[in-house]
């Protein structure tokens, strides 16, 4: 068995938790998808899916196999880059991860805006919680990142921090949804959708604290991982989810008065920047404001780096 690509194939369910979505993305058939799963977890030992006709969830050897699996099928494709890169001469490489929840529209511009500042540069993007992201970049298998902070790692630098204050997503037909504002107290009671902790340790006990700390302690918080679950939850009114605004159907987004939760974050590195490093970072930050909707974060300590020769660094 092809333990990586079976590894991938896992990746892709749990990130879609559903099997025919996650076979488009991967360009393949359904049936085959599932055989590769079972197989799997044949070979593991455990079940890796609650699977039931309504909906496809991953059980507690699932959420742990999950951060472990992206790094090796990321390390992996890291190694053929590397000794493709040696064999037919290619330039530079930067190897970047971004979280999950960017959006394509601030993705596709953050790619855009870094091939048009460094055309020879070839930029490795994958998608990574802050957890990950701070392992890989600390034992090299990243070069930068764009991470939520709060982050305890020691031995990273970082970029400007940029701030985004979340509303609250709710199911159009919900009471709170005719008020222009709503207070994080008028939540009381209700269930919340919020990004898994072990991508997130720190943001999402931040989160937590910050909501209760308001008047809002959730009846249950539902990790997910992935976007259409958490609308689903949203639709159905199992539970209102914190974020950007939304402009997806059935549901209204408010802001919450006061603005009381700060998400914030920046770009990381090990050490000293390397080779465009500052190129990424300067590109990140500008896309981060303009597409993102984030601003320049007024608490954040001031930080400055050294700008490297070429490297257009900003600090």
């Amino acid at each position: 068995m092809d333990l990586v690509r079976h590894l991938a194939y896992f990746v892709a369910v749990a990130e879609e938790l559903h099997f025919g979505n996650a076979a488009a993305r991967l360009g393949m058939a359904q049936p085959p998808l599932s055989q590769r799963v079972k197989r799997l977890e044949e070979e593991l030992g455990v079940r890796l899916f609650d699977r039931s006709s309504r909906q496809v969830a991953l059980t507690e050897a699932g959420r742990l196999l999950l951060p472990e699996a992206r790094e090796i099928v990321l390390r992996v494709e890291r190694l053929r880059d590397l000794v493709g890169g040696a064999a037919d001469g290619a330039g530079t490489t930067v190897r970047a991860a971004v979280p999950s929840d960017l959006g394509g529209a601030v993705l596709a511009a953050l790619i855009a805006g870094f091939r048009a500042r460094c055309p020879g540069v070839r930029l490795s993007l994958a998608e990574m919680g802050t957890a990950a992201q701070a392992a890989a970049l600390l034992d090299g298998g990243l070069d930068v990142g764009v991470l939520r902070h709060p982050v305890t790692a020691s031995g990273l630098g970082f970029g400007p921090v940029l701030v985004q204050h979340p509303g609250v997503l709710l199911p159009e037909g919900d009471e709170l949804a005719s008020w222009s504002a709503v207070h994080l107290a008028d939540l009381a009671g209700r269930a919340l959708v919020l990004f898994p902790r072990e991508s997130e340790p720190g943001l999402h006990d931040e989160t937590l604290a910050t909501c209760r700390r308001h008047g809002f302690a959730p009846v249950e918080v539902s990790p997910a991982a992935n976007a259409g679950f958490a609308l689903g939850l949203v639709l159905s009114g199992t539970a209102v989810a914190l974020g950007p605004p939304a402009g997806v159907p059935g549901t209204v987004w408010r802001p919450l008065a006061g603005a009381p939760i700060a998400w914030r974050c920046s770009t990381a590195w090990r050490g000293e920047p390397g080779p465009h490093v500052g190129d990424f970072t300067a590109v990140a930050v500008r896309v981060l404001r303009e597409d993102a909707g984030m601003a320049d974060d007024a608490a954040a300590p001031a930080r400055r780096v050294a700008p490297r020769p070429a490297t257009g660094f900003l600090a």
